[in-house]
């Protein structure tokens, strides 16, 4: 049965496989199950109801993109987008997270239908070969940087530029090394599930040296939040109307280019994109994040998208929707288990984000660094992901240039419409941005 619903065979992989990738997928992202409802928290929101909220959103949206669309990525509540709902609308703005929260419903609305419309299928298939192996090694750079920095082996500085932690063998940061060491020499051994196996006797590990704690609370999961909108609110006066429209544009700029972004970076790895550069299912797949955006609206939670750290699950050989099953019911078991989850430290996932890294740096091999007009925006792409700490500012770089680069040399022709699209919503972001 599972043979003929995920097609094992044809993606050269088994049940073990699958299963063991998706546990890893689900260890490295637990984390926002405790970071999401606490940044969501900040802005008036119940921190039980918006834990309920952000795993029920993971298994909706993920279960989509394993059954619908077959392939191993996985989907909560957004890194960033989060921050954003939080910090800028409700705290920055003076709105009301049940104003935020109807912006993310419209959100997910307008993404179903340019889901159909097939415009963002377009815009991913339409991305060059030497972008897409950039995407893929920059969001594997940031992964690692993101790992280093959760763990306090590396820290910013008043400047915001980042350095180096010089207490590594205390604490946090101590227990990550000790991690990284383990999990590395898990995968010069071949062993099978390395990066779980790593993540799992770090944590054990942390236990004696004080870093892992068992956080407590109950185990009876909160009734989450339903379709607690304020529609009468956004209308009640111009400003609001204005500022509305800007926040829906900002959430689903940011949204549409992490998902691509996560997509085609994960894919990569996967072996399965065809002799054209597309990846199969994108549709599908792009439904998942755009289904999970408005059921997650409805429940109390902020935009869902693909997490990169999929490519956690891809390393471990996750070449079917299987993987996604496999951590949407971790996702729903979590709703019982929160203290258990909640006490993985930051120190134990930080090694299987940096291997992670290292594994998505293959297609930098790949890409013909003798012609600058390919070179300039990969660069570009790979630099501001890590440097701004966001995907989808890489995407943007990268595609803004490769625009740029590619007319001034006189090959405009290469450059397919949907790419032309993007560049153009790019502006249109930049504009919005500045208003």
């Amino acid at each position: 049965m599972l043979e003929k619903i995920f097609k094992l065979k044809e993606r050269n992989t088994s049940v073990r496989t699958e299963i063991m990738a998706g546990i890893t997928t689900f260890m490295t992202m637990a984390y926002i199950l405790a970071v999401n409802p606490m940044i969501l928290s900040a802005a008036g929101m119940d921190f039980g109801k918006v834990f309920t909220a952000t795993a029920l959103s993971s298994v909706i949206a993920t279960l989509v993109m394993g059954l619908v669309a077959n392939l191993p990525f996985a989907l909560s509540a957004g890194m960033g987008l989060n921050a954003f709902f939080a910090y800028t609308v409700c705290i920055g703005m003076g709105y009301s997270w049940q104003w935020a929260l109807s912006a993310i419903f419209v959100e997910g609305v307008i993404f179903i239908l340019l889901t159909f419309c097939n415009i963002r299928e377009a815009i991913v298939n339409s991305v060059p070969d030497s972008l897409k192996k950039a995407i893929s090694v920059g969001i594997g750079l940031f992964i690692a940087s993101i790992g280093l920095k959760n763990a306090g082996i590396i820290i910013p500085d008043e400047s915001s530029l980042s350095v180096l932690k010089a207490e590594w063998l205390t604490g946090t940061a101590g227990l990550a090394v000790i991690g990284l060491v383990i999990t590395e020499i898990f995968l010069v051994k071949k062993v099978r599930g390395a990066l779980l196996l790593g993540i799992v006797i770090t944590t054990l590990i942390g236990i004696p040296l004080g870093v892992t704690t068992f956080i407590g609370g109950s185990f009876v999961p909160d009734a989450p939040y339903f379709c607690d909108f304020a529609f009468r609110d956004i209308v009640s006066n111009e400003k609001s109307m204005f500022d509305f429209i800007i926040v829906v544009l900002s959430f689903l700029f940011v949204d549409m280019f992490d998902t691509v972004g996560a997509l085609i970076g994960c894919a990569e790895k996967t072996e399965i994109i065809s002799e054209d550069g597309s990846i199969p299912n994108c549709r599908e797949a792009l439904l998942a994040d755009a289904v999970g955006t408005t059921a997650g609206a409805i429940l109390g939670t902020s935009t869902v998208t693909t997490f990169s750290e999929s490519a956690a699950g891809v390393s471990e050989g996750g070449r079917t929707g299987l993987t996604s099953v496999t951590v949407a019911v971790l996702f729903l078991a979590s709703l019982f288990l929160e203290p258990l989850f909640g006490s993985i430290p930051s120190a134990a996932t930080a090694p299987a984000l940096v291997i992670v890294g290292v594994m998505m740096l293959s297609p930098i091999k790949d890409i013909d660094f003798s012609d600058y007009s390919e070179t300039i925006p990969v660069f570009l792409t790979i630099i501001f992901m890590v440097c701004a700490s966001s995907v989808s500012d890489g995407i943007m770089f990268g595609i803004l240039s490769y625009v740029i680069v590619k007319t001034a040399a006189g090959e405009a022709a290469k450059i397919r419409p949907a790419l032309w699209l993007a560049a153009a919503l790019f502006v249109i972001k930049i504009i919005v941005g500045r208003l």
